[in-house]
């Protein structure tokens, strides 16, 4: 990898990708390190009184000036600005500095807003994990407790005029089957929406998504948890964990029947190759259909003890390309309308060359997520988070989170398994 070089102003040019030496609350750009995209820029840094920045070869589009090109000018540059270019510049700086400064407000307000999220899904964990154990003792307060769970996030869900889809923290390793749940809980209800279903099958899908996994409680956990390739006995028997599910809530006869089809068909695909029963499209409702998909999304991302998880990108691009006859076309494109190409979860690079992570989505905008970019000068805790949109930004490719430098890595920190939690923005 090519180092960056320091350089000096005189050299810039249109298209030279630079670092500014400077703390980043000493200048008015966004970003300590950019792309000049214009002369007045090159100007604005001479004003600030910067004599040489840092050059990266590798994201510019335009070499400096050769230095023998400017050596050779004996002009002092202060000579040549006169009294309504300095005015201009301070009107300039000015406006970049109130731009910028919108920008922290609006970056401040986007944490505030995932914070609130976090402990929302916090709390939601907390009721699952409560949920669960209840469930053997007292099934009747269990499911109870879920319909609330449910009819809270339902409310959100219909009520919310910016409602967005953000990415929550990691999964301790005990807790992953409560994440899994609330996940394709909340991701099968966002669906629901989106396809016009009604409150009612909205949150039927919601509390049939909530328990689905409840049978591999069932399952020992040497089975579960094992790295060596497990046998083909054991494979059949953890095919078995969406009728043990229906089994374990017989418990509960306020569970709603309705939605023990899809707990029993989740594994199933239209083409018949599913688990347990091998059921194919015409004995499958619409509810069973969806969550299969949500399901086979959530599992490609977030992986087992046998299988690497996949970035969100590559797991909605695998679902797309190889499950054209196992699962329901509209409802994989909806997943994909609804998430964006670039799922809250993804690593991505972006047009002004640098790295980032999409934090969430506002679902009516998916087309421009918000980022968290990467900002050596600027620390991990207060990393600025944009609006592509607004920034005029766009993304350039999404990455394995194996191939960033382990600077930009730890910086990020892309989370291991990936959990969304729904929030709303004023």
């Amino acid at each position: 990898m090519t180092k960056n070089h320091k350089i000096s102003v005189d050299q810039l040019q249109v298209g030279t990708h630079i670092s500014l030496p400077v703390s980043w609350k000493d200048h008015p750009f966004l970003f300590s390190s950019f792309k000049i995209k214009d002369a007045a820029q090159i100007e604005l840094i001479r004003h600030l009184g910067i004599t040489e920045v840092f050059f990266n070869p590798e994201k510019s589009d335009t070499q400096p000036l050769a230095l023998d090109a400017i050596q050779g000018d004996s002009i002092d540059l202060d000579d040549m600005v006169d009294a309504s270019d300095t005015d201009e510049m301070m009107l300039l700086k000015n406006e970049m500095e109130v731009k910028k400064q919108d920008s922290i407000d609006k970056q401040q307000q986007m944490r505030r807003s995932i914070n609130k999220t976090e402990k929302q899904f916090d709390r939601s964990v907390a009721m699952m994990r409560s949920v669960v154990s209840k469930l053997g003792s007292r099934p009747l307060n269990a499911v109870n407790d879920a319909k609330e769970l449910i009819h809270n996030l339902t409310d959100l869900l219909l009520n919310s005029d910016n409602l967005v889809l953000h990415l929550m923290g990691d999964a301790k390793p005990e807790e992953g089957i409560y994440h899994h749940s609330l996940n394709v809980s909340v991701l099968c209800m966002l669906l629901g929406k989106g396809l016009g279903w009604s409150r009612e099958e909205i949150e039927l899908i919601g509390i049939g998504a909530l328990f689905h996994d409840v049978g591999k409680l069932k399952i020992p956990s040497n089975i579960l948890n094992k790295r060596t390739p497990l046998s083909v006995p054991e494979v059949n028997f953890i095919k078995q964990h969406p009728l043990m599910s229906i089994n374990f809530l017989k418990l509960a006869d306020n569970f709603p029947a309705a939605a023990e089809p899809l707990i029993a068909n989740h594994h199933e695909f239209l083409d018949g190759s599913g688990s347990p029963q091998g059921l194919k499209a015409d004995k499958l409702d619409n509810l069973s259909q969806l969550i299969a998909v949500v399901n086979e999304y959530d599992n490609l991302c977030n992986g087992n003890m046998q299988t690497k998880g996949k970035t969100p990108f590559a797991a909605l691009s695998f679902l797309y390309k190889n499950y054209t006859k196992k699962l329901n076309k509209e409802y994989v494109g909806r997943m994909i309308k609804t998430l964006g190409i670039y799922p809250p979860g993804c690593i991505i690079e972006l047009s002004s060359g640098q790295f980032g992570l999409v934090m969430s989505v506002n679902l009516k905008n998916i087309l421009f997520p918000r980022i968290m970019v990467y900002d050596p000068q600027v620390p991990k805790d207060q990393a600025p988070i944009i609006d592509l949109e607004q920034e005029g930004i766009k993304i350039v490719r999404c990455l394995p989170p194996a191939a960033l430098p382990e600077n930009i890595f730890k910086y990020l920190n892309p989370r291991e398994k990936v959990s969304y939690g729904l929030g709303s923005e004023s």
